[in-house]
């Protein structure tokens, strides 16, 4: 009877319009397509570009300190800009210098720097630090939010002025105003030798991190000397660099990081100027 039925059945009449010739791979080939997700391809990432200095904008607040003296400078009264000695006893803040970043915490304060929240991005200098530290306390912010910055923030290495009075930092600046691409004399104990040039793309490295990172934050910069911090305000609004020291910091001093100083983009400080003949430069 089985074998009866069997051979009675016959396959279905196809549907109309559909031809009996369609091979069989064109079913698999169906069957896949009802399986297998579309390929969905992502939308591009939203970029804000190159950092520039100066920028066209800047996405946070930034406000910009320099660290509290250390042992070398208020005690010893010497150049320490060796790399290698940045998280010593005598980099970290002397007596004065204590006094020094607890004013700049408590001008902090008054500012309403960390009101809501604020982000510190301190160099990991023992001074910076710990001024760092102080800003947090005095401002009631966690410390989970201090953020050690491991070289862009370096203090500016002056090679062979290393271990020289900070009166002879004069002859550095010197040289500053005629050419940002004129080094200090090099010395063979590590120290490094930096132009305004060499600092300037640290500083713009960093303000591309920070600009990348954060957006709508307020982000305070300390540094353990002054060079860092003059030369990226400089770079911020637009000023020569070769005109960077008369931006000079004090330790302990804090300023505000002002949008409305900051030019309609223009070509980078970097390369606006030439000195034909140094060093009467105009």
């Amino acid at each position: 009877m089985l074998a009866a039925s069997l051979s009675s059945y016959s396959s279905p009449s196809p549907p109309p319009n559909v031809p009996n010739s369609t091979p069989a791979v064109n079913g698999r080939r169906l069957l896949l397509l009802s399986v297998v997700p579309p390929l969905v391809l992502p939308l591009p990432a939203r970029s804000r570009g190159l950092f520039r200095m100066p920028p066209a904008r800047l996405a946070n607040r930034y406000f910009l300190v320099r660290s509290g003296e250390s042992v070398y400078e208020s005690v010893y009264g010497v150049v320490n800009t060796n790399p290698v000695a940045k998280t010593s006893v005598d980099s970290g803040l002397s007596r004065e210098g204590a006094r020094q970043a607890s004013a700049s915490a408590a001008r902090l304060r008054r500012m309403g720097a960390c009101d809501g929240s604020c982000w510190i991005w301190p160099s990991i200098t023992q001074r910076a630090y710990q001024t760092a530290e102080i800003i947090a306390y005095v401002n009631a912010v966690d410390r989970s939010r201090i953020v050690p910055e491991y070289s862009f923030l370096d203090a500016r290495g002056l090679g062979a002025f290393e271990g020289k009075s900070l009166d002879s930092i004069a002859e550095v600046y010197s040289s500053d105003s005629i050419s940002p691409n004129i080094k200090p004399p090099p010395i063979d104990d590590g120290t490094p030798n930096e132009s305004v040039g060499d600092v300037f793309v640290r500083v713009t490295q960093l303000m591309s991190i920070l600009e990348t990172q954060y957006s709508g934050e307020t982000v305070i910069i300390v540094s353990p000397d002054s060079d860092n911090l003059t030369i990226l305000e400089a770079g911020l609004v637009g000023l020569d660099l070769r005109r960077h020291k008369d931006l000079f910091y004090g330790p302990g001093e804090v300023r505000f990081v002002d949008p409305e100083r900051i030019p309609t983009y223009k070509q980078p400080a970097s390369s606006v100027y030439k000195c034909t003949n140094p060093p009467s430069c105009t």
